[in-house]
């Protein structure tokens, strides 16, 4: 409904922007009215125009609210200072956008106006030389809830995690494991972990006679078994675990290479082979790197290079991969290799989340990678709950410090934002079980009925609005490419019940009318709740 009227207001804007010669910035966006302002939607377009052209903004902010008064389903349009208008919107196109999203919860919001792209998310992709640790589950939660708001959209999206099995630290990887299982002392730049230990003792008897390439295969396989495990207990999944040891049985590296050799990317210095992008003007990268070491062997930046263009060669046009915080000097040189094999930097994407801070209430809980010394996420599954990660998780950008407070996680009152939001749709699951025991309502069927013979109260409209405004939550989650606007968003719908649910009789056996068209809004409430809830990987109880 919003983005039809965001299309209708364009066009009568431009066509009175062209009539009078005036100059119009790209967007005219259009945002929820504030709380202080009797309307329902804003304008701030009349603003941006007047600086423009040098005019004066409440001017054509009534010139607009006059050529917008008279558009279908728009009940009153009104400017205000310093140049703004407001929209109110009719109760019939409210009622009718309800319909909507009751009748087709599962695609409501879904872009009309998208260009679809085929899409890769890469996330998580831990070494499998450890168990997975909490940050890994911010960039599961993160990768997850994109692929499945991206999907819902629109677009073609694919899941992946990719597996770092060759190289260095594989072989440091299996010499810790052959010391531990001999006893002996593990290699000062090895792995020290006890895990290191508990593995190397749990495989069988033969394991005895296992070289320690040997060791680091079996090792591998059994911490990939528990990665897989544990992304499966938080609710995420993967299109496919892509293993680095494929492109090096196909050949990858040296096809690659070629590539950048062809595009005249490459030059020899030193005995090594590097990738010359720190002289162009159009690279971030401030340093030119190395792809063959003197001794031959390939760095791990041409293997990076080699996945990439494996990517493309699958079909995807737009490339995103989720890293850790200590990724941060990764992503100007993978955007420099992106441009050196011919694509467009803008097709990469590198989001780079930021680290948990872990606290017991208001006491910090030590986490240190040191000595394998670390919180793994299946500890705090299993304390809390997957639906509080998740939701926790989802609530900051990916940009931003998490602190993360096991105790508030914990809790089931409203200071749990996670509880706050699943107790609302409990909530409106007792109320139809209420509804039905009086006769109001019948299980599984909520017919349409609209509120009428009565103007809305606030309470009513403003939880219309919201809905009306779940598409476009969705679409700043893709502008953003992070969860946080839905996760504020079911924030806001949940806290927007309780004052609803407080003045409104829902239920009510002397007006039946009412109770309905009041049922059927909260029906509405309810479906949203659960499709933003599962769009975050998070559960939508019955009861609580």
């Amino acid at each position: 409904m919003i983005v039809n009227f965001q299309k209708k207001i364009a066009e009568k804007i431009r066509s009175w922007a062209q009539a009078r010669s005036l100059s119009l910035p790209e967007e005219l966006p259009l945002s929820l009215a504030p709380a202080h302002v009797k309307a329902d939607l804003s304008l701030v377009c009349p603003l941006q125009i007047a600086k423009m052209n040098q005019k004066n903004p409440l001017d054509l902010a009534k010139e607009i609210a006059e050529i917008l008064g008279g558009l279908d389903g728009v009940e009153r349009a009104d400017p205000a200072p310093p140049g703004f208008v407001n929209l109110t919107l009719s109760e019939e196109v409210l009622w009718e956008n309800l319909k909507t999203a009751v009748r087709s919860p599962g695609v409501y919001g879904r872009r009309e106006d998208i260009n679809p792209e085929k899409m890769i998310i890469e996330f998580v992709s831990a070494n499998p030389t450890g168990p997975l640790h909490l940050a890994s589950g911010r960039g599961g939660a993160l990768g997850d809830s994109l692929v499945r708001i991206l999907k819902r959209l629109g677009h073609e999206v694919a899941a992946e995690y990719y597996i770092n099995d060759a190289g260095n630290q594989i072989e440091k990887f299996g010499k810790s494991l052959w010391a531990r299982r001999k006893g002996e002392p593990v290699p000062e730049d090895g792995y020290h972990g006890e895990y290191i230990a508990q593995l190397a003792q749990s495989f069988p008897k033969e394991a005895d006679s296992w070289s320690a390439d040997e060791l680091a295969k079996h090792g591998i396989e059994a911490l990939l078994k528990t990665h897989q495990e544990d992304m499966a207990a938080f609710g995420v999944s993967f299109d496919r675990w892509f293993r680095e040891s494929e492109l090096h049985k196909a050949k990858a590296l040296d096809a690659a290479l070629e590539i950048l050799k062809a595009r005249g990317m490459v030059y020899q210095k030193d005995g090594a082979t590097w990738l010359g992008t720190a002289s162009s003007s159009s690279s971030e990268d401030d340093k030119d790197r190395v792809l063959i070491r003197q001794d031959g062997r390939p760095s791990y930046f041409l293997a990076d290079i080699a996945y990439h263009q494996n990517k493309y060669s699958r079909g995807f046009s737009r490339l995103i991969d989720i890293l850790g915080a200590d990724h941060h000097g990764y992503v100007p040189r993978m955007k420099a290799a992106i441009a050196a094999l011919g694509y467009p930097e803008k097709s990469f994407h590198a989001i780079v989340h930021q680290l948990i801070l872990l606290f017991r209430g208001k006491e910090p809980v030590k986490m240190s990678k040191r000595a394998g010394e670390f919180v793994r996420l299946k500890e705090v599954i299993d304390e809390v709950g997957k639906d509080a990660c998740r939701f926790f998780f989802a609530m900051r950008t990916p940009h931003s410090h998490l602190n993360f407070d096991l105790e508030l996680a914990k809790k089931r009152t409203s200071e749990n934002p996670v509880y706050y939001c699943q107790y609302v749709h409990a909530r409106i699951c007792s109320i139809f079980e209420e509804a039905e025991r009086q006769k109001i309502a019948e299980k599984g069927i909520v017919p349409f009925f609209q509120k009428k013979g009565a103007p809305l109260f606030p309470e009513e409209r403003a939880l219309l609005i919201k809905i009306a405004w779940f598409p476009e939550i969705l679409k700043s989650v893709e502008k953003e490419l992070s969860p946080h606007p839905l996760a504020n968003y079911v924030l806001e719908l949940a806290g927007l019940f309780h004052p609803f649910y407080e003045k409104c009789r829902v239920v009510d056996s002397q007006d039946l009318e009412l109770s309905r068209a009041r049922l059927f809004l909260c029906e509405g409430v309810r479906l949203i709740i659960k499709e933003a809830l599962g769009l975050i990987g998070v559960s939508s109880p019955e009861k609580m």
